[in-house]
């Protein structure tokens, strides 16, 4: 069973221990990390979330993330996130924003990040993504400014995307 780090909503660590699957207690929250990569031609990588996906499955998104498992910072958990998703890594990743979402009990942690290497070298996870694809800037302004981009990500990316949309 996964375990997490609680944390409070200021994003200190309890010393507790939250479990997937498990309710998380009141006042307490769970950190998640995510990954907006673009690749050094300008083009950035959306993909399809798999279909038994019970949150927006066989939605297309620009993010690569998920839950830290316990001990991780939240740089080592997007890190890990986008290789385990993605197949890729990026040797250096840039914070837009912190979000606290009591609804959901978690504390997101968006990132960016440029990736210079071989488009094709993406590899899909089994039961996370099903589909990949590059897609070119005016591509990706379509996809943001049309409503087929995840809300919740508009929302926690609204930092970097105000900047991204006006090249």
């Amino acid at each position: 069973m996964e375990e997490w780090d609680a944390y409070t909503s200021d994003g200190r660590r309890t010393g507790q221990t939250l479990f997937r699957g498990r309710k998380i207690p009141g006042g307490l929250f769970h950190m998640v990390c995510e990954v907006l990569l673009r690749h050094s031609d300008g083009s950035y990588l959306c993909m399809k979330r798999d279909e038994r996906k019970p949150i927006h499955p066989g939605s297309w998104e620009i993010t690569a993330g998920g839950s830290a498992l316990k001990g991780e910072d939240a740089l080592q958990c997007a890190g890990r996130e986008l290789l385990e998703e993605t197949g890729l890594s990026c040797p250096e990743l840039h914070l837009i924003s912190r979000t606290v979402w009591p609804e959901n009990r978690c504390i997101f942690f968006s990132y960016w990040g440029v990736y210079d290497g071989p488009k094709d070298a993406v590899i899909l996870q089994e039961g996370e993504t099903s589909d990949y694809r590059w897609i070119s800037p005016e591509e990706f302004r379509r996809f943001v400014t049309n409503g087929e981009m995840i809300k919740n990500q508009r929302r926690r990316y609204a930092p970097y995307l105000e900047t991204a949309l006006k090249g």
